[in-house]
């Protein structure tokens, strides 16, 4: 901002106060470094060896508060999962994602525990390329770059009973449980039913508790003690209602996060013995998965807003390439001297969407997309989703 520097220099980091010394001082043009005994302020220059000085950093006199504003990177634009070839290597690949983020901030690092992949957000296909050399050159690892998983949801669309006996017997104690229960769609505000009609028989139900319980990957689950008589203790109700949640975390269908579904426990049996907070589990978690299974299954996809501004001259390719990807217009307008796209598209259609409308429109479209909710699938599309997540889980 002011004044100069020199080698020997003792400056101070204004985001975390500690002291770093310009030890040398180079003007650099390329991969070439000139060394210099001063800069002045205006010049652009580099040094080496700061301890802990990173990238948005300002250095200056220890008794000045001044502060350069920060960088603000570029939002990612292009996605993909690294996967190391060999399995045994995945932590370096970890690794050496940290240290290359460190040198250029605008990769983003994200694990996914949902989608249970190492995901990195970049400006595009390109820069992906640029993280493969050095994988390939600098650090000698080999990777793969495999398409994001989607991360869908399950719910159910109609009531459904089912009930389920755990039963095993080995040696000593025994495990026994059986729960009895109904599956239906949970809507905010609905109150809970005391009369189903299911698989031709009438069931009278009476809620003796109710519990709500907000999901961390949205929706809600509805958990109602219906027991009477005693045929279950209340003690085996929280066992019951984790087995639930188990199968919840991993959705019957794709594996995939359930939600948004209300459960009565009605009816059950125990044994004197060999009952069990690990046969109540099971015996709840199965009944549940049976449940949901005859419930209408449906599986949600995630839907963004999506903006595009593109050429006049190239609105016509645009918009037929978006309907290819299942999106539903929603307006046209003009910005900026560009034609302005509004649409509605699923998370799956928009893969590698940047390195499409940079070649339809000879590098001059722009897009953004904002999260918006979700939304069923249609059904030749959860058709293929259970026929790929069969043959994952055949394969394992």
């Amino acid at each position: 901002m002011s004044g100069k520097v020199s080698e020997g220099f003792d400056l101070t980091n204004s985001k975390n106060r500690s002291k770093e010394r310009l030890s040398q001082i180079f003007v650099s043009a390329g991969k070439n470094r000139e060394k210099v005994a001063e800069m002045v302020a205006g010049d652009i220059g580099c040094t080496v060896k700061l301890k802990e000085t990173k990238y948005n950093a300002t250095l200056s006199d220890k008794d000045s508060d001044l502060r350069f504003a920060d960088i603000k990177f570029p939002t990612p634009r292009h996605s993909v999962a690294v996967k190391a070839v060999n399995d045994s290597d995945d932590e370096k690949v970890g690794e050496i994602l940290s240290k290359i983020k460190f040198e250029d901030p605008t990769y983003v690092i994200e694990y996914s525990k949902e989608l249970r992949q190492l995901l990195v957000h970049s400006q595009g296909e390109y820069h992906m390329n640029i993280l493969r050399w050095f994988f390939d050159n600098i650090y000698k690892l080999e990777v793969n770059y495999l398409q994001p998983r989607i991360p869908y949801r399950e719910t159910i669309t109609k009531s459904e009973q089912a009930d389920y006996r755990h039963k095993k017997q080995s040696g000593g104690a025994g495990q026994f449980g059986e729960v009895h229960l109904i599956v239906e769609p949970y809507e905010e505000g609905s109150e809970p039913k005391n009369m189903f009609n299911l698989k031709g028989k009438e069931l009278k139900i009476s809620v003796r508790d109710r519990q709500e319980y907000p999901l961390s990957w949205g929706g809600k689950l509805e958990f109602i003690n219906s027991i009477v008589g005693g045929s279950i203790d209340a003690r085996f109700l929280p066992a019951i209602l984790k087995g639930i949640m188990e199968k919840m975390e991993e959705g019957p269908l794709t594996g995939s996060y359930a939600r948004d579904i209300r459960v009565y426990v009605y009816d059950g049996k125990m044994h004197p013995v060999d009952s069990n907070e690990i046969s109540f589990k099971l015996a709840g978690r199965n009944a549940f998965s049976q449940a949901f299974k005859t419930a209408g299954p449906k599986i949600l996809e995630p839907i963004y807003e999506l903006e595009v501004l593109v050429p006049s001259e190239r609105m016509g390719d645009v918009m037929s390439d978006l309907q290819g990807r299942r999106a539903l217009i929603m307006g046209m307008g003009s910005e900026r001297g560009f034609e302005k796209i509004n649409a509605r598209v699923p998370l799956k259609e928009m893969n590698k969407y940047h390195t499409s409308l940079s070649s339809l429109t000879g590098g001059r479209g722009q897009f953004k997309m904002t999260y918006s909710g979700y939304e069923k699938v249609p059904p030749e599309v959860q058709e293929e989703l259970l026929k790929a997540y069969e043959a994952e889980q055949a394969d394992e």
